[in-house]
This record gives C-alpha cells, structure tokens and sequence, in this order.
C-alpha cells in the first residue's frame, strides 16, 4: 500500500486505509558474521503512551515477560532469542479499535539483551527493519540503513494518534543503554 519509508517519514493510517484495524507488526533482522563469544539476542518491546508521552501504568508496557497490553491491544507473540532464519523475527499484534482511549502513541524499539557485557551493538546488526502488514500483506515498511556502531537499543518507528487519525513514523533513533534507557524516559 505506502511501500518503503525513509527515516522520519509518516504515513497517515486512518486516511490511507481507512478499514485498516488490525496491524501486524514485524520485526526483523540479521547478525553481522562477527564473533563476539556470545550469541545475540534482540528483543521487541512495545511502549503504550498517554498524551504527556508517559507509561499510564506498567501494565501498558508490552515485552518478552508481559506480552499483553492492560486493554488487550497489543499482543506480543514472543521472544525470538537466535534471529535466524528468514522473515520476521519478533512479532507484536496491534488492535487499533481496542485501544484505551487515553493511549496517544505506540512506540516500537529493539535492544540488544546483556549488551555491554556481551560486547555487542547495532553495527554487528544488519537487514533490521520494521513492516506493518494487513491480513498478511505489507502495507508499510522501514529498513535501518545507518551503521549503529556504538548503539545497543534503537527505537525503531511509532503509531500515534493525531486529530483523530492513526499515523505511523518510521523513527530509528539509536540510544546506548538498554531497556531501562526507555523505562527511565516513558516512566
């Protein structure tokens, strides 16, 4: 339907596909041929803000050890600890007429698990990219093309909720720090 996004790029959902309720979201990637002595393990996390740009409650933070929204809209299908194989490697479930009308924005970001401790960064990661599908049809795509080389979580794109209409923003923004680099700023 939008086919590839460029960073900072936006497409309106609600005007674009107006029957579009139900989103897949992929994510997925390759690792480098690089040893670092451990193997890699990237996870999917989803953070459900209110209009201050706040977690309302914990319960609306989606990850590996708790794969539901408080309101059910958000689904995460589990933890892929390898990367391999072909397609997406993580997958959220997205249900926009389910969620809580006091959530603004979805946001989408991968870390890397024991990072520092592991040795490892984004610059040892390639292929990363985020799609939203429809019935199992990409409508949106958004493929990482900087080298991340001292980044070990990213913040890859967001749906959010302005003037009534769900829009979607391939962001990759890349932070050092892991998880807690995002508790700490949504909390």
């Amino acid at each position: 339907m939008f086919g590839l996004l460029s960073k900072g790029e936006r497409v309106d959902l609600t005007k674009e596909a107006p029957e579009l309720e139900k989103i897949t979201v992929g994510l997925g990637w390759d690792i480098n041929s690089t040893d670092t002595g451990s193997d890699f393990d990237l996870d999917a996390s989803v953070f459900m803000l209110d209009k201050n740009s706040k977690l309302p409650s914990t319960n609306f933070f989606v990850f590996y050890n708790n794969k539901s929204s408080e309101d059910s809209s958000v689904l995460h299908y589990g933890d892929n600890r390898t990367g391999a194989g072909d397609g997406d490697d993580e997958v959220i479930f997205v249900d926009l007429a389910k969620i809580d009308e006091k959530i603004t924005e979805i946001v989408f970001v991968v870390t890397i698990h024991e990072a520092e401790a592991r040795k490892q960064n984004f610059g040892q990661v390639a292929n990363s990219s985020i799609r939203l599908m429809d019935s199992g049809k990409e409508v949106a795509k958004y493929e990482l093309d900087e080298d991340f080389s001292t980044e070990t979580a990213l913040e890859f794109g967001k749906l959010y909720k302005k003037n009534g209409s769900w829009k979607f923003q391939a962001v990759g923004t890349g932070y050092k720090g892991g998880l807690q680099t995002f508790l700490d700023k949504y909390q």
